[in-house]
Formats: structure tokens, sequence, C-alpha cells
């Protein structure tokens, strides 16, 4: 019987913990100061490279504007993203399951084997960053 080996996502879900609110309202922070250091520092290098592009070119130096404040209206979305996740991680009911991610692992199929089964359903349960349960219908 040929069989064939191939990659599956699995969806990694961490059981909420005090540790764990913690741990995500730490790391939502430092990911909402990071995002606003690079729009402080987009600021900076595009008064100077506007001012610059003002005395050579006018219609270039609008064009960048424009493409400067674009980015910064994208990194401004981004970061209120952020700060409304960081808002919902202090609100979540400690033994709920919250999704982590995905990590990938190899499957083997062979003939016969329900694909669905065998690609989609897998989760690994993690609870202080200790798997307690591996769910593999």
């Amino acid at each position: 019987m040929a069989t064939v080996t191939v990659k599956r996502s699995i969806a990694v879900q961490v059981i909420v913990t005090e540790k764990f609110k913690e741990e995500l309202q730490a790391e939502l922070r430092e990911a909402a100061e990071a995002t606003q250091q690079r729009i402080d520092q987009m600021e900076f290098r595009s008064r100077r490279v506007l001012a610059d592009l003002q005395r050579a070119d006018i219609t270039q130096a609008m064009t960048a504007r424009r493409q400067f404040e674009g980015e910064k209206r994208r990194q401004e979305a981004i970061k209120q993203e952020i700060l409304e996740e960081l808002e919902h991680a202090g609100q979540l009911e400690l033994g709920a399951e919250y999704p982590r991610g995905t990590v990938e692992s190899m499957v083997e199929l062979a003939e016969g084997d329900d694909l669905l089964e065998k690609l989609t359903g897998c989760q690994i349960i993690v609870k202080d960053g200790v798997v307690v349960e591996v769910r593999n219908p």
C-alpha cells in the first residue's frame, strides 16, 4: 500500500491562567511600544526627506508625503489593534482556552485514510508552558 508524508498545521491553545494573562499583556504592551517607535522614527525621517524634496521638486514631495501619511495611518491602525487586544487580554476568563498560533507536523497518509481527519482537528493544549493534552480525532 502506497503512503505519503505531508505537513499539517496543528492549532496551539493555551489554558488561560494569571501567569499567561500577565505574559500576554506584557507582550502586547511591548508590541504597542515598538509600533509607536516605528511611527516616531518614520515621522522624523519624513520631515527630513520632505524638507529636502520640497526644495528640489514639489510634486515629488507631495507624492512622498502621501506615501508617508499612508504608512503612518497603517502603523497607527496596527497599534490600535494591539491596544484592543491588550484590553481584551485583561478580560480573559481563567481556565478558558485561548488560540495561540499553529505549529506544523508531519503526518503519513495511506490509501483509504480520511484526508480531512488526518489534516485537520489536531490541537495541542498548553498550560503555563507545559503540554497538558494533545487532541487528535
